[in-house]
């Protein structure tokens, strides 16, 4: 008989690192349970965590076929051991009512529990084609075993869990340095998902931020999606799973999203197989950025070990996306400095031609009057002094433009009221208006607080903005001229809006509306749009331009508003 001293000496006898890999481990205490009681096959059976069936991690004797078979807690004798926890012993399995048959040759059978902790995990069964083959000694003996198992079991499980944590962790820090070595932010996102997906053996593996007012979560990279999934609508952050997690700043596991109440997009789910579903908060200086979310295609319980290794990659991801936005608004700061440099050097230069040119064009006025005085013209040559008369003051409009543009001249601001300054512009413009028959509709918001400008450089942004419309609609149209309150940034602003129905930009165009000396009519100096942006910006305001090709453009000023509490009467 081999008592429990015997069967842990014929272990020890055996390669020890062999006995601390779990798999080698059933093998070796299988193969030495089915020695001691002479049976002919034998089963080192598992419950499994994540779908609670009973699979046969190792067997001695048993067919392919058979070893396949997983059953119940509950079913069968080694169902009835495992939710029980009691011992076994079966002398025909043919006068059984709770055997399953996987084999026909089997008659006797004995199952013992395998228990850790007061938990039973697992079972250790054995078969023998004789009835009445095992005795109350073999069944005590296998008690015994199945107890050295459980303890050979859990170090082997403890050191194999320390290999996988060691890997896991020299992984985790190969995937920190290539992600945050990423610089583009998109080329960050790929990362993750990439490195997240090979690291958590997912079927899926997929990135969410928050849009600019935090009311959306929008996907902007995934691993292992067809089109299907990369095309999904938007998640609210009130009403979705994903929302909960970016709010609460907690991890959520689900062991199956189309059963999950609160899941939206079933459809999608279950034409990608996605299952098992476990996502983590992207957090910076404690705010949301977004999730970082995985799925399987089968059930699966998420450990907690799993939970932890994913928020530690969702630490890093956000790190490396604040990061990649930080070097985006560097670079952007850099062009943005780099073209206010090439923008001043151009105005001075601008300035000092512009002075060069104006000493002999005055000159040139002079003399050119005096001659026309002096000389007798007939009808002819009058249209044509009276053409080279305009064009000379043309040139010196130019001129003052340019030189004021260099100038920048800093705004004398007083409390402006935005009605009375739309109607003093459209005062001015409105013979040209009638002569182009285009429709003026002006809409001004009840009881609007004034704003702080100068009076007359907004005049002339608004005469600026009138023109350029003008321009756009030769055939005639409707120009709507507008004021109202409007949230931004949840600050409330005072907007003026010019809007016409005209030709239209492209976006390209559009991308370059405010550059100096760029045109895209066929007459003008090309820096009126220029000065407009300027002086919006010595008003520390706003101007936006929303333009389709044939449908029109929309200008809109947003200003500071002086004081909510005393509006200005209109």
């Amino acid at each position: 008989m081999m008592n429990r001293t015997t069967l842990f000496s014929e272990l020890r006898r055996r390669d020890l690192r062999t006995l601390l890999h779990p798999q080698k481990a059933l093998d070796r205490i299988l193969a030495a349970a089915v020695r001691s009681t002479r049976a002919d096959s034998g089963s080192f059976i598992l419950i499994n965590p994540n779908s609670s069936l009973l699979d046969i991690e190792a067997s001695v004797g048993l067919s392919e076929r058979a070893t396949r078979v997983k059953l119940r807690p509950g079913e069968g004798i080694t169902g009835w051991v495992a939710t029980t926890g009691k011992p076994l012993r079966t002398g025909d399995v043919r006068k059984e009512k709770r055997y399953v048959s996987i084999s026909a040759r089997i008659r006797s059978e004995m199952a013992v529990p395998v228990e850790m902790r007061g938990q039973v995990v697992g079972l250790l069964n054995v078969d023998s084609t004789k009835t009445n083959a095992f005795s109350a000694t073999d069944e005590a003996r296998l008690v015994d075993m199945a107890s050295e198992a459980a303890q050979w079991l859990e170090l082997a499980w403890e050191i194999d869990q320390l290999r996988i944590k060691s890997r896991q962790l020299t992984s985790l820090v190969d995937i920190a340095q290539r992600i945050i070595s990423a610089t583009n932010l998109d080329d960050i996102l790929e990362q993750i998902t990439l490195q997240t997906h090979r690291l958590m053996k997912s079927h899926l593996c997929s990135v969410f931020l928050l849009n600019d007012d935090d009311s959306e979560l929008i996907l902007r990279a995934c691993h292992g999606g067809t089109p299907l999934y990369r095309q999904k609508p938007n998640l609210s952050t009130e009403d979705s799973l994903l929302g909960g997690v970016v709010k609460r700043h907690k991890a959520i596991a689900v062991v199956d999203v189309v059963k999950e109440k609160g899941y939206i997009q079933i459809d999608i789910a279950r034409k990608e197989r996605l299952v098992s579903m476990l996502a983590v908060p992207l957090i910076f200086a404690e705010k949301a950025l977004g999730a970082l979310v995985v799925y399987t295609q089968q059930r699966h319980r998420f450990s907690n070990d799993e939970i932890k290794l994913l928020s530690a990659l969702g630490d890093v991801s956000a790190v490396a996306i604040e990061k990649g936005r930080l070097l985006a608004r560097v670079v952007d700061m850099e062009e943005k400095l780099r073209a206010s440099e090439r923008l001043s050097a151009l105005g001075l230069l601008a300035a000092e031609i512009a002075h060069e040119i104006r000493n002999p064009l005055t000159v040139m006025q002079m003399l050119f009057h005096a001659l026309v005085e002096s000389l007798h013209l007939d009808a002819t040559s009058q249209r044509d002094a009276e053409l080279i008369g305009e064009k000379m003051r043309q040139m010196n409009r130019i001129l003052d433009q340019v030189l004021s543009f260099a100038r920048s001249s800093e705004p004398i601001k007083e409390p402006v009221n935005a009605g009375q300054i739309i109607d003093d512009v459209l005062l001015l413009t409105r013979h040209k208006l009638q002569q182009l028959g285009i429709d003026v509709r002006r809409s001004i918001e009840d009881d609007l607080p004034p704003f702080r400008a100068d009076r007359a450089q907004i005049e002339q942004v608004l005469l600026n903005l009138i023109l350029n419309a003008t321009e756009a609609m030769p055939g005639g149209g409707t120009l709507r001229l507008s004021a109202y309150r409007e949230k931004v940034d949840s600050e409330e602003r005072l907007a003026i809006e010019v809007r016409d129905n005209g030709q239209g930009m492209s976006s390209d165009q559009i991308a370059n509306l405010f550059a100096p000396f760029l045109t895209y009519k066929e007459s003008g100096t090309g820096i009126g749009l220029a000065i407009v942006k300027k002086i919006m910006e010595n008003h520390q305001s706003r101007v936006q331009v929303e333009s389709k090709v044939g449908q029109g453009t929309r200008f809109k000023l947003l200003f500071p508003i002086v004081d909510s509490q005393n509006p200005a009467p209109l």
